[in-house]
């Protein structure tokens, strides 16, 4: 199976016509047929639904673009990296970044770090433990920003300095913002929004043997999106501090839980990994930065 054939067989996916993408790819029609053919001959699996005027993805076609996806992004990187190992001016970082309000240490690192060197870029992608941690061990990432424990016999990591704090976001007008702080008995029988993550381990945890009288009304990877379900009234959102506004003008009102709940965030990347030069600097900066802030 070559890179250039998988190449062509994301081509066809994104288009969903086979003319438009050979257009693109600058071949003739019959000639990307016939490649994607010899794919599905070499697989045993049909990949295309093929219909008068478009393609449709089977349901081993929607496997093999993902899969596709990340070898032609893993071989791209490959050669990024090979193409700037003698230019410490710059090169290309990527990064897999869990939602926390503590990104700001790491932003703020990157915009010093751009002005020692101009060439240097950085790609992000977000998500949580699972999503950016899986990257990071595909080899498609150089680092992840997780507000999760690392997994010491896999990654090494840097503390943030800072943790994140919990609470519940909730309309301004409700009658627990009249409230300092949120407990355990003012949150049940609400229907509660959180990432599944957070639920799982970090709300669990605080919650203790009364975890089974909250009540998850929706699970979302992102605050915002929580948000907009707490704007309509169908619920109330467990966050970080931060992630959400809740300023005067906003409509919403943040107040911590109690017990304290706070959550470490961690910097990582694989044990023995070999680092490109700009990356190898960057995580040098890093660990200087965090080290003044202790």
């Amino acid at each position: 199976m070559e890179l250039r054939t998988l190449r062509y067989f994301l081509a066809a996916a994104r288009e969903g016509n086979m003319t438009h993408a050979a257009e693109l790819l600058h071949i003739t029609q019959p000639a990307l047929s016939k490649q994607l053919k010899s794919l599905e001959d070499e697989l045993g699996k049909k990949l295309f639904e093929r219909r008068s005027f478009s393609i449709e993805l089977t349901d081993e076609g929607i496997l093999l673009r993902k899969r596709a996806e990340d070898l032609i992004n893993m071989a791209d990187k490959i050669t990024a990296e090979f193409l700037t190992l003698d230019d410490i001016v710059g090169g290309n970082i990527y990064f897999g970044l869990a939602e926390t309000y503590q990104i700001r240490y790491l932003a703020k690192e990157m915009r010093s770090f751009k002005k020692i060197y101009p060439d240097f870029h950085y790609h992000i992608t977000s998500g949580d433990t699972e999503q950016v941690t899986e990257k990071l061990d595909k080899g498609v990432i150089d680092f992840a920003v997780l507000a999760d424990e690392p997994n010491l016999s896999k990654y090494n990591f840097l503390k943030f300095p800072e943790s994140d704090r919990w609470g519940l976001i909730m309309p301004k007008d409700c009658s627990l913002a009249q409230k300092e702080y949120i407990t355990v008995d003012d949150l049940v029988g609400l229907p509660l929004f959180c990432s599944e993550q957070g639920w799982n381990k970090d709300i669990a945890k605080w919650s203790g043997s009364r975890a089974d009288e909250l009540t998850l009304e929706g699970s979302f990877r992102l605050s915002y999106n929580g948000s907009i379900f707490v704007k309509e009234g169908l619920g109330y959102l467990l966050t970080f501090e931060h992630l959400i506004s809740s300023s005067p003008d906003s409509g919403f009102v943040f107040r911590p839980l109690f017990p304290e709940l706070k959550t470490n965030i961690y910097l990582i990347w694989k044990k023995y990994q070999v680092f490109t030069p700009i990356a190898a600097a960057f995580l040098n900066k890093m660990r200087s930065a965090f080290e003044i802030r202790k």
